[in-house]
């Protein structure tokens, strides 16, 4: 063995123990990552990084040496570190796995042929005495124990070297232990797996058994429906079948019988035809005989002219005439069985025709069965018609019933709609009468209020020509129209009284049309609800001229505003749940934009930049979360404060009335919105290595000022002991630490991602050094002072910033018309741009309450 391999062989030790504390060190990186936040576990994340990347290095080259490939089987370490951030990795992660491949057996060692123990005495002994002979015995005396003292020496040699032996078998032994522990714990980690996987299994399992049981009881149930209706179904089948087969069986008789006649005119009709064949039979065997006859005497004719002729050759003729008589003996015999046949086709006939006459008996029974059968039915039917005629005189009298009732539900209803026309006439002639009631003198309102009570009572219009429509289409139901007209009524008056208070304090020229109006509204709203009193005029009644009249003054009331209020408070209410409903859909833009953003880092990127981005957009939703929890609790909580503060006045009024704090809520979740899109866009230009990490942490600062701000403006008005307010700054301090894990991870993934050169200035002389440190002082200079402009600069802005905000506050107090008050300023503005913090004025102490103006950049 040479020098290198002597320093290589402690490596094998080495790499066994590296490639366990390896396997300890990721299990308890997971462990520490599933307790612990991931960014306090930064610098252990550094430290492992470092040491895997050294790690790996030192396998690849101790894998290249030739001396380990025959010695030990080093394992490969995957190409990047754990992701420890994300928990299922370490389902992924794979044990290294050291393997010693086993050593061949030695051969033993050949037996010695001379045995050492007795050889080597000997030997020694012959030295000795060659020693002995030369010097002489030591000290003249003989001693044994050098030889037990070489004997003992070699036993320990021989007894060293079987020692070396079991070191190796057990050290073989060992690793052959290893390598089956090394199996058995993958075995293991595989049947976890798989165990983990039968776990999941077994809940899809269960719900899909779940599933299927609900379903099962629904269609128990559908099934024992389905039983009742067909239950029902049969009950009343059942009269049906009954007749149905009493009529089937008179149908079958009738058949029968019918077959019956006709199958008797069949044999009828044969036993006619037999008989005219047993006649032509009997016309051929007379003809038959005729011609035997004829041809006999014929025959005989001849005979005697032959005889007469020729009787010298009677002889010869003898025998002619022999055989000629023995064929008229034949000829009788032929006639007498045709005459046999004759005689039996003759009885056959007379058989035919008993047979024939018992027939036509059978056939004039059937048809007096069938008569009666018949007459049986018609019966029946008759019967039958009776009954149908019964019921439809029951149908005909339940009909008649039906309409009585129907006829007193329309009564009942028409009477319920009298009832309420009068009660309604009666509020809008008391309203009317109030109008020219000198103790009404001192009443007065607002002409905000009255251009609300006016909306409301064009609303009620609108209900009330709903339910009259209604009310024609099916005239047993009066409710919808009784309630439409009791609401009418109520907002109509109201309208009239508020109207005739209003031009109290109005100008010559408008209460003078004001009050008209009001008395005109009145008239007109009488004449309509006159119309509904008669049946022949309620079709025609339409509130078309109630609704003009109501119209002119909701256009009288608008003219007697203000004119620096015109838009902004009607609208400001509707502003606050638009401004908020837009917050949210930016925010839920936001987040969805992130994940968009997720997916195309994990395909475009990999490694460190992976994971940098990974972390990065996990704070960005986590932050985005909780702001978009936030704007929703501060949504429960503005309802609840305008529920607890508007008493009886509506919501668009408690927002005109707390205009301030309005704006107030309206600039801040502008702010929030803006900071939002802003965080999103920032993120996407980092992803993109387009940005910069600093407009992240700016971002996040400005998201938690602006939250800061919506919590602000929401606890002015709210109640100390809110459980909605207690959510909502427990929701701040949550988007305030999302905020931060934000700054935390862009500056960790900064700092991972940007490669830092190492400064070796070993090479340079004195002055290369010299010149290097004053260009160096020279940019630092130039750096402190553009730092120094930028803060300057900012400076600057923000002064800028909160002068045009304090412009925009004093021209609100001074009551001029405002960028903020003009329509095109009430437009929702893009959620990019960023909207003012305004500056609190000393007029808004009293209620606590800042104004918020609406600036657009």
């Amino acid at each position: 063995m040479s020098a290198v391999q002597c320093r290589l062989a402690p490596l094998i030790q080495v790499i066994q123990d590296c490639s366990h504390l390896y396997h300890y060190a990721v299990k308890l990186m997971f462990k520490l990552h599933s307790c612990l936040p991931a960014d306090t576990l930064q610098g252990h994340r550094d430290r492992f990084h470092e040491q895997f990347r050294s790690l790996k290095n030192f396998f690849n080259r101790a894998s290249d040496m030739l001396y380990f490939k025959r010695l030990i089987q080093i394992p490969r370490l995957p190409e990047s570190p754990p992701n420890f951030l994300r928990a299922s990795a370490l389902a992924e992660h794979v044990k290294p796995v050291v393997v010693i491949p086993e050593e061949a057996p030695e051969d033993e060692e050949p037996e010695n042929l001379i045995e050492i123990s007795t050889a080597q005495p000997v030997e020694q002994s012959v030295v000795c005495d060659i020693f002995e002979q030369t010097f002489g015995p030591p000290n003249g005396i003989r001693d044994d124990r050098d030889l037990q003292i070489e004997n003992l020496k070699k036993e320990v040699d021989l007894l060293r070297g079987e020692l070396e032996k079991i070191k190796l078998e057990a050290q073989r032994y060992i690793t052959q232990l290893k390598a089956q522990v090394n199996n058995l714990e993958a075995e293991v980690e595989e049947q976890r797996k798989q165990k983990q996987k039968a776990l999941v299994d077994n809940e899809q399992l269960r719900d899909e058994l779940e599933r299927l049981q609900k379903a099962k009881l629904d269609s128990d149930k559908n099934r024992s429906l389905c039983l009742e209706a067909e239950k029902k179904a049969s009950a009343t089948e059942l009269r049906y079948t009954k007749l149905k087969e009493k009529h089937s069986e008179l149908i079958n008789t009738h058949a029968e019988l019918l077959r019956k006649n006709a199958d008797t005119a069949k044999q009828l009709t044969v036993t006619q035809q037999s008989q005219e064949e047993v006649a032509r039979v009997k016309e051929q065997l007379a003809f038959q005989v005729e011609q035997a006859k004829r041809e006999s005497e014929m025959k005989l004719e001849d005979q005697s002219l032959q005889t007469e002729q020729a009787k010298r050759d009677l002889e010869a003729k003898t025998e002619e005439l022999a055989r000629l008589q023995q064929s008229l003996s034949q000829s009788k015999q032929v006639g007498s069985d045709l005459n046999s046949q004759l005689e039996a086709l003759q009885a056959e006939k007379d058989a035919l025709r008993k047979s024939a006459s018992e027939k036509e008996c059978e056939l004039i029974s059937a048809k007096g069965l069938i008569q009666e059968k018949e007459l049986l039915l018609n019966q029946e039917v008759d019967r039958r018609a009776k009954e149908v005629q019964e019921l439809q005189g029951k149908l005909t009298e339940k009909k008649s019933q039906e309409q009585a009732l129907q006829q007193k539900l329309l009564d009942d209803q028409f009477s319920i709609l009298q009832g309420t026309v009068k009660e309604a006439e009666n509020i809008i002639q008391d309203a009317v009468a109030k109008v020219d009631d000198p103790l009404h003198i001192r009443c007065t309102s607002s002409p905000d209020y009255l251009i609300s009570r006016a909306r409301a009572a064009l609303q009620s219009v609108d209900t009330v020509e709903g339910g009259h429509g209604r009310y024609l289409a099916n005239m047993t139901d009066v409710s919808g129209l009784v309630g439409a007209l009791a609401q009418f009524a109520h907002l109509t008056a109201d309208t009239i009284v508020n109207g005739s208070a209003t031009s109290h304090l109005a100008p010559t020229d408008h209460a003078d049309k004001l009050t008209e109006t009001c008395r005109d509204c009145g008239r007109r709203s009488l004449a309509y609800l006159d119309k509904l009193k008669d049946r022949q005029s309620l079709r025609q009644a339409d509130p078309a001229n109630v609704r003009k009249t109501l119209q002119e003054l909701l256009q009288l009331g608008q003219e007697l505003r203000p004119k620096s209020l015109d838009i902004r408070q009607e609208e400001l209410g509707d502003m606050v749940d638009k401004e908020m409903a837009s917050t949210s859909a930016a925010i839920e833009d936001a987040v969805r934009r992130i994940e968009e953003m997720m997916s195309q880092a994990r395909i475009e990127s990999s490694g460190v930049k992976l994971e940098v981005n990974e972390r990065i957009l996990n704070s960005c939703t986590d932050l985005m979360k909780a702001i978009r929890l936030l704007v929703l609790t501060s949504t429960h909580l503005q309802k609840e404060i305008v529920e607890s503060g508007r008493g009886a006045a509506t919501t668009q009024e408690f927002y005109a009335k707390n205009s301030r704090w309005t704006e107030g809520l309206i600039s801040a979740s502008k702010a929030v919105g803006w900071g939002a899109t802003q965080l999103v866009e920032s993120a996407d230009r980092v992803v993109l290595h387009t940005g910069k990490y600093e407009e992240l942490i700016v971002c996040s600062h400005e998201i938690a000022a602006s939250t800061a701000q919506l919590v602000a403006a929401s606890k002015v008005k709210a109640d100390k002991n809110s459980g909605n307010l207690s959510k909502l700054q427990e929701c701040s301090r949550t988007v305030n630490e999302m905020a931060a894990n934000v700054v935390a991870s862009t500056k960790s993934g900064q700092e991972q991602v940007e490669d830092r050169d190492t400064m070796d200035f070993s090479g340079m002389s004195l002055i290369k050094l010299k010149k290097e440190e004053m260009e160096s002082q020279v940019k630092v200079l130039e750096l402190e002072k553009t730092l120094e402009n930028e803060r300057l600069r900012l400076g600057e802005l923000r002064r800028q910033h909160y002068a045009l905000a304090g412009i925009c506050t004093e021209n609100a107090d001074t009551g001029k018309p405002a960028v903020a008050r003009k329509p095109g300023s009430l437009k929702k503005p893009p959620v990019a741009q960023k909207p003012a913090h305004p500056r609190p004025g000393p007029e808004e102490e009293d209620d606590g309450v800042y104004q918020a103006q609406l600036v657009n950049f």
